[in-house]
């Protein structure tokens, strides 16, 4: 499968934002997690593109766009970044597609920012308590200590870090496609700055504000997610999604690539 194509950059402060967009129609917005970037939606985009006019970009510190010393690319920025380029793109109520720290993204930039949307649709989002893997926890505490590891060290955790997402195993070229943004001096510094800015507070932050929305939610959750259990993806769908819940059989964490015909059915069963 192609990768997706960005060949845009958008200014957020100091950084510049790559972000891409195909198709037309009415607008959507996707938003990918950790530790992944766009890439994760280049089996969903092409087919969505059909029906709507597919936004997508990397977040602050992803894939392609900027990453450097002293970068804030927590959850607490990430929803700022959001509501600029969803501003920049001049979109009034668009879908919302988002997974993982997407998810997070795109309910704080609901609750923070005030972005309306007509449709949102989360897939194993990050969204309540307690989040987070033992690696998160040791990496926050030795951040400096990963970000030296040898190369070959970081390869061998980077690759298993990720695969842990899926339930199905990656073949070689996916895992490199989503190793790559991650991979050098400047990337592995990265990678580790990402995961020891990780906090709860900006989950709990908006957690006492979930309840009913106006736009249209529909919640997708792996079966076998093994980085956010199913029971924490029932939970959420009692809290904003009226308890309906869609479980993905033989799916784990990364949906986009155990089940990808899922989310599209999710998606094209409310296409405009």
């Amino acid at each position: 499968m192609p990768e997706l194509a960005l060949p845009h950059r958008f200014t957020y402060g100091k950084d510049n934002v790559a972000w891409g967009v195909i198709g037309e129609g009415p607008p959507l917005v996707l938003v990918h997690g950790t530790p992944f970037s766009s890439q994760v939606w280049r089996r969903i985009a092409p087919p969505l593109a059909a029906h709507w006019r597919v936004y997508y970009f990397d977040l602050l510190g992803y894939g392609q766009s900027d990453k450097h010393d002293g970068q804030d690319v927590s959850l607490g920025a990430q929803n700022g970044l959001m509501a600029a380029l969803v501003g920049h793109w001049q979109l009034d109520r668009p879908d919302v597609l988002a997974h993982d720290f997407g998810g997070a993204t795109a309910l704080r930039g609901h609750y923070l920012n005030g972005l309306a949307y007509r449709r949102l649709t989360l897939v194993d989002p990050v969204a309540l308590r307690p989040w987070g893997s033992p690696l998160v926890a040791h990496v926050r505490t030795h951040e400096a200590a990963f970000a030296d590891l040898p190369g070959y060290a970081h390869r061998a955790l980077l690759d298993a870090y990720i695969a842990g997402a899926a339930h199905r195993p990656l073949c070689r070229d996916t895992l490199a496609i989503y190793a790559a943004p991650w991979q050098g001096a400047t990337g592995q510094a990265a990678f580790y700055r990402q995961i020891a800015q990780m906090d709860l507070r900006f989950t709990d932050e908006i957690e006492r504000h979930y309840g009913p929305m106006a736009a249209d939610v529909t919640l997708l959750w792996g079966e076998k997610d093994a980085w956010i259990p199913l029971e924490r993806g029932r939970a959420l769908a009692d809290r904003i999604a009226g308890g309906v819940l869609t479980v993905v059989p033989e799916a784990g964490h990364l949906v986009q690539d155990d089940a990808p015909e899922a989310i599209i059915a999710a998606m094209m069963a409310r296409a405009p």
